[in-house]
Protein backbone atom coordinates (compact mmCIF):
# COMPACT_ATOMS: atom_id res chain seq x y z
CA UNK A 1 0.00 0.00 0.00
CA UNK A 2 1.36 3.26 -0.61
CA UNK A 3 2.11 6.22 1.66
CA UNK A 4 -0.40 8.27 -0.18
CA UNK A 5 -2.92 5.47 0.47
CA UNK A 6 -2.26 4.64 3.89
CA UNK A 7 -2.56 8.43 4.71
CA UNK A 8 -6.10 8.73 3.40
CA UNK A 9 -7.29 5.37 5.27
CA UNK A 10 -5.70 7.04 8.49
CA UNK A 11 -7.58 9.98 7.45
CA UNK A 12 -11.23 7.94 6.85
CA UNK A 13 -10.27 5.93 10.08
CA UNK A 14 -9.91 8.67 11.96
CA UNK A 15 -13.19 10.79 10.92
CA UNK A 16 -14.95 7.44 11.04
CA UNK A 17 -14.32 7.41 14.90
CA UNK A 18 -15.76 10.61 15.44
CA UNK A 19 -18.87 10.26 13.75
CA UNK A 20 -19.29 6.72 15.31
CA UNK A 21 -18.20 8.84 18.79
CA UNK A 22 -21.10 11.67 18.00
CA UNK A 23 -23.60 9.01 17.27
CA UNK A 24 -23.12 6.69 20.42
CA UNK A 25 -22.92 10.11 22.54
CA UNK A 26 -26.48 11.26 20.62
CA UNK A 27 -27.56 7.74 21.48
CA UNK A 28 -26.04 7.25 24.88
CA UNK A 29 -26.06 11.00 26.61
CA UNK A 30 -26.95 9.85 29.80
CA UNK A 31 -23.84 7.20 30.19
CA UNK A 32 -21.69 10.48 29.53
CA UNK A 33 -23.11 12.74 31.69
CA UNK A 34 -22.78 9.93 34.58
CA UNK A 35 -18.88 10.30 33.29
CA UNK A 36 -18.42 13.57 34.07
CA UNK A 37 -17.80 13.86 37.64
CA UNK A 38 -15.24 11.05 37.37
CA UNK A 39 -13.28 12.95 34.45
CA UNK A 40 -13.18 16.60 36.55
CA UNK A 41 -11.85 14.46 39.28
CA UNK A 42 -8.67 13.17 37.22
CA UNK A 43 -8.70 16.20 35.68
CA UNK A 44 -8.44 18.59 38.65
CA UNK A 45 -6.69 15.87 41.18
CA UNK A 46 -4.58 14.27 38.66
CA UNK A 47 -3.41 15.90 35.41
CA UNK A 48 -3.83 19.66 36.88
CA UNK A 49 -1.04 19.15 39.22
CA UNK A 50 1.59 18.36 36.84
CA UNK A 51 1.94 21.73 36.34
CA UNK A 52 4.21 21.62 39.04
CA UNK A 53 6.69 19.50 37.23
CA UNK A 54 8.70 22.70 36.43
CA UNK A 55 9.51 23.03 39.54
CA UNK A 56 12.00 20.04 39.45
CA UNK A 57 13.95 22.40 37.08
CA UNK A 58 14.02 25.49 38.69
CA UNK A 59 15.43 27.11 42.09
CA UNK A 60 11.45 27.61 43.09
CA UNK A 61 10.74 30.04 45.72
CA UNK A 62 6.86 30.63 46.94
CA UNK A 63 7.27 34.43 46.46
CA UNK A 64 7.83 34.30 43.06
CA UNK A 65 5.63 31.05 42.17
CA UNK A 66 6.09 28.55 39.67
CA UNK A 67 5.76 31.02 36.64
CA UNK A 68 8.57 33.38 37.92
CA UNK A 69 10.99 31.42 39.91
CA UNK A 70 14.89 30.83 38.35
CA UNK A 71 15.60 28.61 35.63
CA UNK A 72 17.91 25.86 36.98
CA UNK A 73 17.58 23.17 34.09
CA UNK A 74 19.33 19.66 35.24
CA UNK A 75 21.00 21.38 38.39
CA UNK A 76 18.28 19.90 40.85
CA UNK A 77 18.72 15.74 38.95
CA UNK A 78 22.43 16.35 39.04
CA UNK A 79 22.52 17.36 43.06
CA UNK A 80 20.63 14.05 43.74
CA UNK A 81 22.68 11.20 41.08
CA UNK A 82 26.11 13.01 42.81
CA UNK A 83 24.72 13.34 46.31
CA UNK A 84 25.22 10.79 49.51
CA UNK A 85 22.02 9.27 49.56
CA UNK A 86 21.20 8.64 45.71
CA UNK A 87 22.44 4.58 45.65
CA UNK A 88 21.50 4.16 49.57
CA UNK A 89 17.60 5.01 48.42
CA UNK A 90 17.46 3.90 44.65
CA UNK A 91 19.17 0.05 46.58
CA UNK A 92 16.48 0.05 49.39
CA UNK A 93 13.51 0.92 47.16
CA UNK A 94 14.45 -1.56 44.42
CA UNK A 95 15.18 -4.47 47.03
CA UNK A 96 12.22 -3.60 49.17
CA UNK A 97 9.94 -3.49 45.72
CA UNK A 98 11.32 -6.84 44.16
CA UNK A 99 11.34 -8.91 47.56
CA UNK A 100 7.56 -7.60 48.02
CA UNK A 101 6.97 -8.39 44.04
CA UNK A 102 8.53 -12.04 45.29
CA UNK A 103 6.05 -12.98 47.88
CA UNK A 104 3.31 -10.77 47.44
CA UNK A 105 2.63 -11.14 43.41
CA UNK A 106 2.44 -15.51 43.82
CA UNK A 107 0.83 -15.80 47.26
CA UNK A 108 -2.12 -14.31 46.52
CA UNK A 109 -2.36 -16.45 42.94
CA UNK A 110 -1.76 -19.67 44.96
CA UNK A 111 -3.92 -18.39 47.90
CA UNK A 112 -6.74 -18.34 45.45
CA UNK A 113 -6.07 -21.54 43.70
CA UNK A 114 -6.59 -23.46 47.22
CA UNK A 115 -9.35 -21.66 48.05
CA UNK A 116 -10.61 -22.56 44.54
CA UNK A 117 -10.00 -26.20 45.44
CA UNK A 118 -12.24 -26.45 48.49
CA UNK A 119 -15.37 -27.54 48.47
CA UNK A 120 -16.75 -26.80 51.95
CA UNK A 121 -18.98 -23.38 50.85
CA UNK A 122 -19.43 -22.45 54.92
CA UNK A 123 -15.21 -23.10 55.27
CA UNK A 124 -14.34 -21.07 52.22
CA UNK A 125 -16.27 -18.28 53.09
CA UNK A 126 -15.09 -18.39 56.79
CA UNK A 127 -11.40 -18.67 55.55
CA UNK A 128 -12.10 -15.76 52.73
CA UNK A 129 -13.37 -13.39 55.54
CA UNK A 130 -10.85 -13.78 57.91
CA UNK A 131 -8.07 -13.39 55.46
CA UNK A 132 -9.73 -9.87 53.83
CA UNK A 133 -10.46 -8.47 57.76
CA UNK A 134 -6.41 -7.15 58.15
CA UNK A 135 -7.03 -5.09 54.50
CA UNK A 136 -9.16 -3.10 56.30
CA UNK A 137 -7.17 -1.94 59.14
CA UNK A 138 -5.63 1.41 59.28
CA UNK A 139 -1.79 1.56 58.62
CA UNK A 140 -1.36 2.84 61.88
CA UNK A 141 -2.44 0.65 63.82
CA UNK A 142 -0.26 -1.92 61.69
CA UNK A 143 2.42 -0.24 62.72
CA UNK A 144 1.25 0.32 66.12
CA UNK A 145 1.34 -3.48 66.23
CA UNK A 146 4.61 -4.18 64.69
CA UNK A 147 6.07 -1.76 67.94
CA UNK A 148 4.32 -3.77 69.99
CA UNK A 149 5.40 -7.04 68.92
CA UNK A 150 9.07 -5.70 67.80
CA UNK A 151 10.52 -4.00 71.24
CA UNK A 152 12.78 -6.24 73.52
CA UNK A 153 10.33 -7.75 75.23
CA UNK A 154 7.84 -8.17 72.32
CA UNK A 155 6.75 -11.87 70.73
CA UNK A 156 8.13 -11.07 67.88
CA UNK A 157 11.86 -10.27 69.34
CA UNK A 158 11.50 -13.23 72.06
CA UNK A 159 10.52 -15.54 68.78
CA UNK A 160 13.92 -14.45 67.38
CA UNK A 161 15.68 -14.79 70.35
CA UNK A 162 14.89 -18.35 69.84
CA UNK A 163 16.59 -18.69 66.92
CA UNK A 164 20.00 -17.33 67.87
CA UNK A 165 19.11 -13.16 67.60
CA UNK A 166 20.70 -10.89 70.11
CA UNK A 167 20.20 -7.57 68.70
CA UNK A 168 17.64 -6.52 70.87
CA UNK A 169 14.17 -5.11 69.76
CA UNK A 170 13.76 -6.32 65.98
CA UNK A 171 11.37 -2.99 65.19
CA UNK A 172 14.54 -0.84 65.61
CA UNK A 173 17.42 -3.07 63.87
CA UNK A 174 18.09 -2.43 60.05
CA UNK A 175 18.43 -5.83 60.20
CA UNK A 176 14.86 -6.72 60.49
CA UNK A 177 13.07 -3.57 58.89
CA UNK A 178 12.94 -5.30 55.01
CA UNK A 179 11.41 -7.94 56.58
CA UNK A 180 8.98 -6.74 58.79
CA UNK A 181 7.56 -3.99 56.71
CA UNK A 182 7.23 -6.99 53.72
CA UNK A 183 5.53 -9.44 56.28
CA UNK A 184 3.01 -7.13 57.58
CA UNK A 185 2.00 -6.39 54.16
CA UNK A 186 1.49 -9.51 53.13
CA UNK A 187 -0.34 -10.35 56.05
CA UNK A 188 -2.39 -7.32 55.56
CA UNK A 189 -2.86 -7.12 51.75
CA UNK A 190 -2.56 -11.15 51.16
CA UNK A 191 -6.56 -11.83 51.03
CA UNK A 192 -7.79 -8.64 49.18
CA UNK A 193 -5.18 -8.97 47.12
CA UNK A 194 -6.70 -12.83 45.93
CA UNK A 195 -10.23 -11.00 45.00
CA UNK A 196 -9.46 -10.71 41.57
CA UNK A 197 -7.94 -13.97 40.65
CA UNK A 198 -10.68 -16.02 42.76
CA UNK A 199 -13.05 -13.81 40.51
CA UNK A 200 -11.51 -14.93 37.52
CA UNK A 201 -11.11 -18.50 38.07
CA UNK A 202 -15.49 -18.25 38.86
CA UNK A 203 -15.60 -17.27 35.21
CA UNK A 204 -13.60 -20.69 34.02
CA UNK A 205 -15.96 -22.68 32.00
CA UNK A 206 -16.73 -25.62 33.95
CA UNK A 207 -17.55 -27.66 30.85
CA UNK A 208 -13.56 -27.64 30.50
CA UNK A 209 -12.78 -29.90 34.21
CA UNK A 210 -15.75 -31.85 32.64
CA UNK A 211 -13.27 -32.81 29.37
CA UNK A 212 -10.23 -32.93 31.40
CA UNK A 213 -11.64 -35.34 33.56
CA UNK A 214 -12.99 -37.35 30.46
CA UNK A 215 -9.58 -37.52 29.41
CA UNK A 216 -8.21 -38.93 32.60
CA UNK A 217 -6.42 -35.73 34.27
CA UNK A 218 -6.97 -35.54 38.05
CA UNK A 219 -7.11 -32.62 40.00
CA UNK A 220 -3.11 -31.14 39.97
CA UNK A 221 -3.39 -31.80 36.13
CA UNK A 222 -6.85 -30.04 35.76
CA UNK A 223 -4.98 -27.23 37.90
CA UNK A 224 -2.16 -27.29 35.25
CA UNK A 225 -3.71 -27.21 31.76
CA UNK A 226 -7.05 -26.03 32.71
CA UNK A 227 -7.01 -23.49 36.09
CA UNK A 228 -3.99 -21.84 34.85
CA UNK A 229 -3.93 -21.11 31.46
CA UNK A 230 -7.90 -19.52 32.53
CA UNK A 231 -5.95 -17.07 34.57
CA UNK A 232 -3.34 -16.62 32.71
CA UNK A 233 -3.93 -13.24 30.98
CA UNK A 234 -5.31 -11.56 34.34
CA UNK A 235 -1.98 -12.65 36.22
CA UNK A 236 0.10 -11.03 33.19
CA UNK A 237 -1.78 -7.82 33.18
CA UNK A 238 -1.79 -7.95 36.98
CA UNK A 239 1.87 -8.09 36.67
CA UNK A 240 2.60 -5.70 34.20
CA UNK A 241 1.10 -3.35 36.47
CA UNK A 242 2.83 -4.20 39.25
CA UNK A 243 6.20 -3.98 37.57
CA UNK A 244 5.27 -0.41 36.47
CA UNK A 245 4.92 0.28 40.80
CA UNK A 246 8.28 -1.37 40.83
CA UNK A 247 9.74 2.30 42.45
CA UNK A 248 6.61 2.76 44.09
CA UNK A 249 7.15 1.65 47.71
CA UNK A 250 5.15 3.96 49.69
CA UNK A 251 6.45 6.37 52.12
CA UNK A 252 2.90 6.19 54.74
CA UNK A 253 4.57 2.97 56.37
CA UNK A 254 7.83 3.98 55.83
CA UNK A 255 8.05 6.93 57.95
CA UNK A 256 5.46 5.35 60.32
CA UNK A 257 8.28 2.48 60.98
CA UNK A 258 11.66 3.78 60.36
CA UNK A 259 13.94 6.00 62.22
CA UNK A 260 17.79 7.03 62.17
CA UNK A 261 18.65 3.35 63.07
CA UNK A 262 16.94 2.21 60.35
CA UNK A 263 17.87 4.69 57.88
CA UNK A 264 19.81 2.44 56.07
CA UNK A 265 17.95 -0.30 55.20
CA UNK A 266 14.63 1.60 55.22
CA UNK A 267 15.20 4.92 53.68
CA UNK A 268 13.39 5.17 50.08
CA UNK A 269 12.93 7.81 47.33
CA UNK A 270 9.71 8.08 48.53
CA UNK A 271 10.42 8.60 52.29
CA UNK A 272 13.68 10.79 50.72
CA UNK A 273 11.20 12.97 49.33
CA UNK A 274 8.95 13.60 52.13
CA UNK A 275 11.79 14.64 54.48
CA UNK A 276 13.64 16.92 51.65
CA UNK A 277 10.19 18.05 50.71
CA UNK A 278 8.02 18.57 53.64
CA UNK A 279 9.87 18.86 56.30
CA UNK A 280 13.24 20.98 55.00
CA UNK A 281 11.09 22.89 52.18
CA UNK A 282 13.48 22.49 49.69
CA UNK A 283 10.28 21.98 46.95
CA UNK A 284 12.25 22.08 43.92
CA UNK A 285 14.88 19.11 44.53
CA UNK A 286 12.26 16.67 46.40
CA UNK A 287 10.20 17.56 43.07
CA UNK A 288 13.38 16.76 41.00
CA UNK A 289 13.61 13.44 43.17
CA UNK A 290 10.33 12.41 42.61
CA UNK A 291 10.14 12.88 38.87
CA UNK A 292 12.94 10.80 38.35
CA UNK A 293 10.91 7.93 40.37
CA UNK A 294 7.47 8.70 37.87
CA UNK A 295 10.24 8.72 35.08
CA UNK A 296 11.78 5.00 35.95
CA UNK A 297 8.33 3.58 36.93
CA UNK A 298 6.61 4.75 33.08
CA UNK A 299 9.97 3.45 31.41
CA UNK A 300 10.05 0.01 33.38
CA UNK A 301 5.41 0.00 32.96
CA UNK A 302 6.21 0.91 28.63
CA UNK A 303 9.02 -1.67 28.39
CA UNK A 304 7.01 -4.70 30.60
CA UNK A 305 4.09 -3.77 28.60
CA UNK A 306 5.92 -4.11 25.30
CA UNK A 307 7.47 -7.41 26.13
CA UNK A 308 4.19 -8.75 27.00
CA UNK A 309 2.24 -8.21 23.71
CA UNK A 310 5.11 -9.22 21.69
CA UNK A 311 5.06 -12.98 23.63
CA UNK A 312 2.14 -14.10 24.25
CA UNK A 313 0.01 -10.97 22.89
CA UNK A 314 -1.08 -9.41 26.20
CA UNK A 315 -1.04 -6.54 27.21
CA UNK A 316 -2.80 -3.38 28.69
CA UNK A 317 -2.87 -1.04 25.84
Amino acid sequence: MSEQAQSVKSYNNKKGFWKKLKLDFKNHWQIYLMAVPVILYFAIFNYAPMVGIIMAFQKYQIRKGIFGSQFVGMTNFMRFFSGPYFWRTLRNTLLISLYGLLLSFPLPIVFALCLNEVRNTRFKKIVQTISYLPYFISVVVVVSILFDFGKSNGILTQLAMKFGWSGGAIIASDKWFRTLYIGSNLWQHLGYNSIIFISALAAIDPTLYEAARIDGANRWQQTLHVTIPGIASTIVVLLILRLGQIMGVGYEKIILMYGPSTYETGDVIASYVYRTGILDGDYSYSTAVNLFNSVVNLIVLWTANTISRKVNETSIW
